[in-house]
């Protein structure tokens, strides 16, 4: 399993939430549609700090490096921001980080 990892920053408390409802509200629906094989799940987390602007990190996770490829196309590194969402960053990761699962603990039960 591959978990893919990419960040993204809003500088503004309006362009957070705008952020938010654009990528819970259009982008992640839109990509969980594709039907992509392998993908199994996006998660999105969002960090705000003290001082400085908020965080957002997705999650991704596919089954093998082929669903990554089928996403994010040739380059799978390649980070996949569309210009809306573009529009409301301050800044963002401009190449995906990309794990291999290699072991997951449950609790008992």
């Amino acid at each position: 399993m591959i978990v893919r990892a990419w960040r993204g920053w809003t500088a503004e408390p309006d362009a957070t939430a705008a952020y938010e409802r654009l990528l819970n509200g259009t982008i992640a629906p839109g990509i969980m549609a594709r039907g992509i094989a392998g993908l199994q799940e996006l998660a999105v987390l969002r960090r705000i700090p003290a001082e400085g602007p908020a965080e957002h990190l997705t999650l991704m996770t596919f089954d093998d490096w082929s669903a990554v490829t089928a996403f994010a196309g040739r380059d799978p590194g390649a980070s996949v921001v569309p210009p809306a969402a573009r529009a409301l960053l301050a800044r963002h990761d401009e190449h995906s980080q990309h794990y291999e699962l290699v072991h997951r603990h449950l609790p008992p039960g």
